[in-house]
């Protein structure tokens, strides 16, 4: 980093597995999301939350400007992958899907984005993913096609 240059980048990811299949359990999505941390911290990044649902995550990160959005998330996703896959959490295939959102905030945000993350479980009680990442799309004014959104189980 050069000297001179200060930044504050607050960035929440989305990503879901492939076909929205349930297969994150609860015996090892701990130990997941502790990895995914371990992926984060050596890019050189500060995860600040993560927590998902057995379909999807959401990882909450302050990043440096001199790191590379999709390279940060094709490296969770390709190394996660890997370590589920070799840990045989689950039996047959595991993917994440393709594609992932990115939503960016302010810091006087974080402590509700990491409530929000913190609390997916009993949020997700209310509320489905896929009307979750709607309204994230209309919030922050992305524009979308449905036909490119995430492989949604009806």
């Amino acid at each position: 980093m050069a000297a001179g240059t200060f930044s504050q980048i607050y960035i929440q990811i989305v990503f879901a597995v492939k076909a929205r299949n349930s297969l994150i359990k609860p015996d090892w999505e701990d130990e997941l999301y502790k990895y995914i941390t371990g992926i984060v911290q050596n890019k050189g990044q500060k995860l600040l939350a993560i927590n998902g649902m057995p379909d999807h995550i959401h990882i909450l990160i302050g990043m440096k400007p001199n790191c590379c959005l999709s390279d940060l998330v094709r490296e969770i996703k390709k190394s996660s992958n890997e370590m589920i896959k070799q840990k045989k959490f689950v039996e047959g295939l595991f993917a994440w899907q393709e594609g992932y959102g990115a939503f960016s905030y302010s810091h006087s945000a974080l402590d509700n984005v990491i409530k929000y993350i913190v609390n997916q479980k009993e949020h997700h009680k209310k509320k489905t993913f896929k009307r979750e990442y709607k309204e994230f799309l209309e919030k922050f004014n992305v524009d979308y096609k449905e036909e490119f959104l995430f492989q949604w189980i009806e």
